[in-house]
């Protein structure tokens, strides 16, 4: 057993010896250099293949491990690593040379997909280098041992078949332990840190005050705020961008009068408002939880764009994020009487940062796919016909306008209710628009209309009840919205993409 397991153990342990040398020297490359790309194989790889994940293939992560969707990405990324470098093992346990020249192309291959990543420079590729080289000797050292552990395969005590599997043990964990560590060394993250401590909280010149009626407080549905620990995240960043708020510029440029570039002390000398904003992913489904409610902080993107002065013929803003990732916001949404804003602050805090820090955009009214930017860096103003953002070549609508949407929380879909009097409630929205109507139905019934909560802001979501009379059997329970301009949301099915789904939620429930 021991001899059959030689082998791969010991391409297993040439693997994770890389892994870990490339993490160790990633690290020391940050600190000492101050790299502005991913040092990291294993985030560039991961990068690169979040970059060309087709649009099918992202619907499919995010509907099935919806917010999960990069920790299962990491868990694939590790099985199929350990499946290859298992093989490359045996490959090299049998032909030497051939064994190691496949894996020196896989760490060419990690080396490329550093170099592609959004700010690298050909110093980045140091540490993949180093790390493969490592990982090449580890690999060239057990495949003599793995040789020589099957020519003495016939005896069940041979010393050097226990000892190469007892080194491929030990080196599989000492890389990973490497690599582990090399993690959880990101100073940006202590940088951070103290930097959101030492903003303190928000001073605005119009604060919101959520009335009490805003949130019906129904056991089981969504809160009128959506905390921040628990505000749904989507974005292509596999590593959570650490952005010192010292070092943070924002630069406007292209069709604009005057080149502006902010720093983050400016940013914070300016007048702030505050928005009472719903956020929306367009990967939502119908009664899906990818949308969140929070009131944020910041700057005006229209005061930004105006300092600039906007040129005739402009019709869209791309911004960019630190990590490279863009959005094609139109220039209407940006500088309309909207509450789109540079946003430092969410709840009440400096934003997490995995929720943008130190600036993020925020846009009422539209999917995040075209307006959200977290850490954003650069505010192109360009035209739809120039420029695309990230999203659109991959098959999505370019202006991504929010649709009407409702959903239901109480009952959940499954759930067994006590007969009697018992709530239906949920939430429903239309961003910059407004929700005036909810109704709901059970069976095939009539349309009943259900109690609205206060809507302190067309740009956030408005809860709604409905006290139902329960009968003993099996029930469906359906729900649509009406908004301002008196549009019901539609109840043809749609999926999201390629601008977001529709259709009417509903939820099986049994009543005894």
């Amino acid at each position: 057993m021991a001899s059959r397991l030689a082998a791969p153990l010991g391409g297993i342990a040439a693997g994770a010896m890389t892994l870990g040398v490339a993490e160790i020297g990633a690290v020391l490359l940050t600190r000492t250099q101050g790299t502005a790309g991913t040092p990291s194989p294993l985030l560039a790889v991961g990068g690169a293949f979040v970059d060309r994940t087709p649009s099918w293939l992202k619907d499919f992560a995010i509907e099935t491990f919806g917010t999960n969707d990069k920790i299962a990405l990491f868990v694939g990324m590790g099985l199929t690593l350990l499946v290859a470098c298992a093989v490359l093992g045996e490959i090299a346990s049998r032909f030497r040379t051939l064994g190691l020249i496949l894996f020196a192309i896989v760490g060419a291959i990690g080396s490329a997909a550093v170099l592609t990543r959004p700010g690298s420079v050909a110093l980045d590729m140091v540490p993949t280098i180093v790390g493969t080289l490592v990982g090449l000797m580890v690999l060239a050292a057990m495949g003599r041992a793995s040789e020589n552990a099957r020519v003495a395969a016939y005896d069940p005590q041979a010393p050097s078949r226990r000892g190469v599997v007892a080194a491929g043990a030990g080196l599989s964990i000492v890389g990973g332990a490497a690599l582990v560590w090399g993690r959880m060394q990101d100073q940006a993250q202590q940088a951070v840190r103290v930097a959101r401590e030492a903003i303190g909280g928000p001073t605005a010149a119009n604060p919101v005050t959520v009335p009490a009626d805003a949130d019906l407080d129904i056991d089981g549905l969504a809160s009128f705020i959506s905390p921040n620990d628990n505000f749904y995240r989507i974005d292509t960043a596999l590593s959570v961008p650490q952005v010192d708020p010292a070092t943070w510029t924002l630069r406007v440029h292209g069709m604009v009068e005057n080149e502006v570039e902010i720093s983050f002390d400016e940013l914070l000398d300016q007048e702030m408002i505050q928005s009472l904003t719903t956020l929306t992913c367009v990967s939502n489904t119908v009664g899906g939880e990818l949308i969140g409610n929070a009131v944020f902080t910041g700057w005006p993107i229209r005061e930004l764009l105006a300092r600039a002065g906007v040129q005739d013929g402009a019709d869209m803003v791309l911004s960019t994020s630190i990590d490279g990732w863009t959005a094609g916001t139109p220039l209407e949404a940006l500088t309309d009487d909207r509450n789109s804003l540079l946003a430092v602050w969410m709840n009440g805090e400096p934003l997490p940062a995995q929720h943008g820090f130190p600036v993020r955009m925020v846009v009422p009214g539209l999917y995040g796919y075209v307006s959200a930017t977290k850490w954003v860096v650069d505010m192109k103003v360009t035209t739809f016909a120039d420029d695309e953002g990230y999203w659109t070549p991959r098959g999505w609508t370019a202006l991504g306008p929010i649709k009407t949407a409702s959903r239901i929380d109480v009952p959940r879909s499954g759930a067994n209710v006590a007969a009697g009097t018992t709530p239906i409630a949920g939430v429903a929205w239309d961003q910059h628009t407004g929700i005036d109507k909810v109704e709901v139905k059970v069976d095939d019934g009539e349309w009943q209309e259900a109690d609205l909560a206060s809507e302190p802001s067309i740009d956030s979501w408005r809860q709604w009840t409905l006290p139902w009379e329960a009968t003993s059997g099996d029930h469906t329970i359906t729900v649509r919205a009406t908004n301002a301009d008196g549009e019901t949301q539609t109840s043809e099915t749609a999926p999201p993409a390629p601008s977001g789904a529709t259709g009417w939620h509903s939820v099986n429930v049994s009543v005894s």
